[in-house]
């Protein structure tokens, strides 16, 4: 069994791509076209770090071109000299056995693939129907050449580089597109991502199959990421904490939550066993909820939840208010009535304290910290 693993252990491997596998892009992608089967009718589609030849963003869209009823598919592919991980490149015989095969530019130019029309007059326009050409840079995202695609494009979806999250979020977002990207579940808690969630800017998709996201990885070894993360056997590699961001709608976003009252969770969930009430913040005037499925619905104040939570948040039943740790948990009043000498002094006995960090004394009286939370509160 796989141990739970961050995307974050892949920066520091030799390989940043990890090719999504079709199955997992249907079973999104057809989340939105349950809730909306026009959402992609009439619209371009800009894939800005996808090869065919490689990735299955490409092949998954081309092949249901007609039936999503798509005006263009544009996607493009980043120079194999360009990348971390060059080892055992072959180029494919789609570039070879094409007449502008070129066998420099081949290393050093990215690629861009256009689906248009009915190229080969088949009747239907398909991933046989895609044309090529030779891009005049690297194919990189930030480029001026692959920026500009985003002008004729409504969507943009992929899978970027784990380690460009960041800058590709940025660049995502200048867009000013719709889109639908693969991230690490972490990246909620980035300066960057979380005010576009709270402010329901962005939120988080359909999700992968119980929770579990597995890549396929064109080189690399065990000895790359953490125990029981790579199968040596498959070539995959598994991620707990992955997770798709988007502003498309979606239905599950809608659904809201079931919940119990404060006083059944207390009596029957023994996530709460020895508890006879919801512990208090002491930094904080809120309660802690260490499991979404805690969450109390005759509670009318401000909670503090798991960032799993978004996994389930429903924006007609909760608002969220803010999140914790560092200057952003001050930023949102964790801890903001304290100097940064009173928390020292309040809270010395516990030295991984940082003011912005919501904490709480358990029964026992001891402190204890909590990973990052969300603050929320119910909708009346």
């Amino acid at each position: 069994m796989a141990k739970n693993a961050n995307l974050g252990q892949a920066k520091a491997a030799k390989n940043d791509e990890f090719y999504t596998q079709y199955a997992d892009i249907q079973k999104e992608v057809n989340a939105y076209i349950e809730y909306n089967p026009d959402v992609f009718r009439g619209k371009t589609i800009l894939l800005p770090c996808d090869d065919p030849e490689w990735s299955n963003f490409t092949k998954f869209f081309a092949q249901n071109f007609e039936f999503f009823g798509l005006k263009k598919l544009i996607s493009t592919s980043y120079a194999i000299e360009s990348k971390k991980f060059k080892e055992g490149y072959m180029p494919s015989l789609f570039e070879t056995e094409s007449p502008q095969y070129d066998i420099d530019k081949t290393r050093t130019h990215g690629k861009i693939f256009i689906l248009d029309y009915d190229a080969n007059a088949s009747g239907r326009i398909d991933i046989d129907d895609l044309q090529w050409k030779y891009l005049e840079g690297d194919g990189d995202f930030r480029s001026a050449e692959v920026t500009a695609l985003c002008a004729e494009a409504d969507f943009i979806i992929t899978n970027p580089p784990f380690s460009l999250f960041r800058e590709f979020l940025l660049w995502l977002l200048e867009s000013k597109k719709l889109f639908l990207i693969i991230g690490s579940m972490n990246s909620i808690t980035y300066k960057e991502v979380f005010p576009l969630i709270k402010n329901n800017q962005m939120w988080l998709g359909n999700g992968f199959a119980a929770g579990n996201a597995f890549f396929r990885v064109a080189g690399g070894t065990s000895a790359d990421y953490a125990d029981g993360v790579y199968d040596v056997s498959t070539g995959m590699v598994k991620f707990r904490n992955c997770c798709w961001f988007t502003n498309i709608d979606h239905g599950r976003r809608h659904q809201p939550m079931t919940l119990m009252t404060m006083a059944d969770n207390l009596k029957f969930n023994k996530k709460l066993k020895g508890q006879t009430e919801y512990y208090h913040y002491d930094n904080f005037d809120a309660i802690e909820v260490p499991y979404t499925d805690l969450i109390p619905k005759d509670f009318d104040g401000i909670m503090g939840v798991p960032i799993s939570f978004l996994e389930k948040y429903c924006p007609e039943q909760f608002e969220i208010l803010g999140i914790d740790g560092g200057d952003m948990g001050v930023f949102y009043g964790v801890g903001a009535h304290l100097t940064k000498q009173e928390c020292h002094d309040r809270f010395a006995e516990h030295r991984g304290f940082r003011r912005g960090k919501l904490c709480y004394r358990d029964c026992d009286h001891k402190l204890q910290m909590c990973y990052r939370r969300i603050l929320i509160r119910k909708k009346q």
